[in-house]
């Protein structure tokens, strides 16, 4: 009988991503960030042809990738292990070795656009203004830069530049839930909606004629789409979905049409939208979760989406309206039937607010009865029906999987998505617990056979439930997780600190000290009982390495089981492939270890 070797983690986590992507002005070629040696790099396909081959062998994961319009180089950014410190390159459009032409050690560059002649590079930078950002024009023949303009009072990123550059428009960012958008033409600055004191957010824009065509929730709970006349400086609402909130947004200006993403919670929808008649039109799309856009000269929209059981992949649709696969990125050694779809699950929390939630359940012949609880990342980000290769190597062990949506996630709107905010550890981890709860009442899931697992915020979660509700739990683990709000207030980048406040709250206010001592994991050591695996990445400049240092020391000095993995080549998450490997080979290992005899 001939027997096949049930697929492993190296076979799961051989499952390459794609992260970002640029089309030629030509439409003859696609680049894109991709990690299929190991190690993130640029790739590229001819059209038509679809076989990639490499365009740099940095090792690191590129943050940007643009085609010179005129056919001369690729431009790109990359960091250094995790640092999210990018500098900017050229590299051949045939690709080789990189040529630098904006870096500056410790600092970020931020690309915004390339002029039509690919002759002048506009960017934002930290290099001079660590915390408000300035922004510039390079002048690749001339070897001149000049500032466009000085940043001030919130972080001030260049979001675009009008084709015949005579104006340019900034996102001043107040907070994840309060970007305002401002147009710069000569001395005259002027706000995209008609009052900038409104909290509100704009977010994707772009220049169409003598407009400027966005999608924001001024006024509203959900984005919709928008138009600023540059003529007149009237604001325009052109199209609000029916349900979800407008994400994305391309425009083929020859058509006058406008394609947009729709966020319904975990899922997408795509929308043409006709800006004569303002008459929306959906588009079947291929994946769940459309995660990029690009339109081509001709029409055609390029995307990049994926689904809960196949990867992030590019599509193209043709102005026909035929759609067709650009890239064939699956998962090695399993066929996708042998994949768990998510379960989109919905129920009340502690105090009424309707919850949503992905629950996977392992399938019946492999299950082990224990259920992995996931608190996603963010906190003002949620749990899609994206592709996890952690969770189906979770499923495929027989663990079940629960990733609840709890309030401040992204995607429900304003209003839900504000909820987090200064208030870190009371109502989202009241919603984890009213979660976990109603999942045990369902009958899906053991009470005691639970572990807790996540990262970022999800980590802080994982750390706070761990020390406020351990009995929940047989073990826990952290990856990258902030153990105290006050030094990781102290701690972010320097152009987080301005959102702090809204964010988090201010360690030097009496008040909000208090708080922030209070939701701290770090506060409830005693509580801390159960075995812990900690994780993280030495260059993480988001949630740095003192944070886990800080709550590891603290456990072993009480003479808890904890044991820690530090990453010395990686920042806020896996970008080297063999360590993300050995990062959840480790994890999953550690949970078999701890279920009960």
């Amino acid at each position: 009988m001939i027997q096949i070797p049930k697929p492993d983690a190296e076979q799961l986590f051989r499952t390459y991503s794609i992260t970002s992507f640029a089309v030629s002005k030509d439409e003859s070629r696609i680049a894109f960030s991709t990690n299929l040696s190991g190690k993130y790099n640029v790739w590229g396909i001819d059209l038509g042809q679809h076989y990639p081959y490499p365009l740099t062998t940095q090792d690191q994961t590129p943050a940007y990738i643009r085609f010179d319009p005129v056919g001369r180089y690729i431009l790109v950014g990359f960091d250094n292990d995790g640092d999210e410190n990018v500098q900017m390159y050229l590299v051949s459009p045939h690709g080789g070795a990189l040529q630098p032409i904006r870096t500056a050690p410790g600092r970020r560059h931020y690309l915004a656009s390339i002029s039509d002649d690919g002759n002048r590079i506009y960017y934002c930078s930290d290099k001079d203004n660590h915390m408000y950002l300035n922004g510039y024009v390079y002048d690749l023949e001339t070897d001149s830069e000049t500032i466009l303009y000085e940043g001030a009072k919130a972080p001030t990123f260049l979001a675009d530049v009008a084709k015949d550059e005579s104006s340019f428009v900034t996102f001043s960012t107040y907070a994840n839930t309060y970007v305002v958008a401002h147009v710069h033409q000569g001395d005259q600055r002027r706000c995209l909606t008609p009052d900038e004191g409104v909290v509100h957010v704009v977010s994707s824009l772009q220049y169409v004629g003598r407009q400027i065509v966005f999608t924001t929730n001024y006024g509203e709970d959900d984005a919709y789409v928008a138009r600023f006349d540059l003529d007149t400086g009237e604001f325009e609402r052109v199209w609000k979905p029916e349900r979800g909130g407008a994400e994305q947004l391309v425009v083929h200006e020859p058509a006058n049409v406008a394609y947009v993403s729709v966020s319904y919670g975990v899922r997408d929808a795509l929308f043409q939208i006709d800006l004569k008649t303002f008459e929306a039109t959906p588009i079947a799309c291929p994946a769940d979760v459309i995660a990029e856009m690009h339109i081509g000269e001709s029409g055609a929209l390029y995307v990049r989406a994926m689904r809960d059981i196949a990867p992030s992949n590019l599509y193209v649709r043709k102005p026909d309206g035929s759609w067709t696969s650009l890239t064939g990125n699956r998962v090695m050694g399993v066929a996708e039937s042998e994949l768990v779809p998510a379960e989109v699950v919905r129920f009340p929390s502690y105090d009424g607010l309707e919850l949503e939630a992905l629950w996977f359940q392992a399938n019946p012949a492999l299950a082990n009865g224990y259920t992995v609880v996931w608190p996603h990342g963010g906190p003002q980000a949620s749990e899609r029906k994206t592709f996890r290769p952690f969770f189906q190597f979770l499923l495929l062990r027989g663990y079940n999987v629960f990733a609840p949506n709890f309030r401040g996630s992204s995607d429900y709107g304003a209003k839900f998505m504000k909820m987090v905010e200064r208030d870190w550890g009371e109502g989202p981890r009241l919603d984890m617990v009213a979660s976990i709860e109603w999942l045990i009442r369902q009958g899906m899931a053991d009470r005691s056979r639970l572990f807790l697992v996540g990262g970022s915020y999800g980590g802080y979660m994982t750390l706070l439930l761990h020390g406020r509700h351990a009995d929940y739990f047989q073990a826990c683990v952290d990856i990258f997780g902030p153990c105290n709000l006050i030094t990781f207030a102290q701690s972010v980048p320097d152009h987080w600190k301005p959102m702090m406040k809204q964010w988090l709250g201010d360690p030097d206010d009496p008040a909000d000290r208090e708080r922030l001592i209070q939701d701290s994991p770090i506060t409830y050591l005693d509580g801390m009982t159960k075995p812990m695996l900690v994780i993280q990445g030495a260059n993480d400049p988001r949630v740095v390495q003192a944070e886990s240092d800080q709550i590891v020391a603290a456990l072993r000095n009480q003479g808890r089981e904890v044991e820690y993995i530090v990453f010395p080549d990686e920042g806020h998450g896996f970008m080297k492939k063999d360590n993300e490997i050995a990062a959840y080979k480790r994890i999953v290992d550690f949970l078999d270890e701890h279920r009960l005899p």
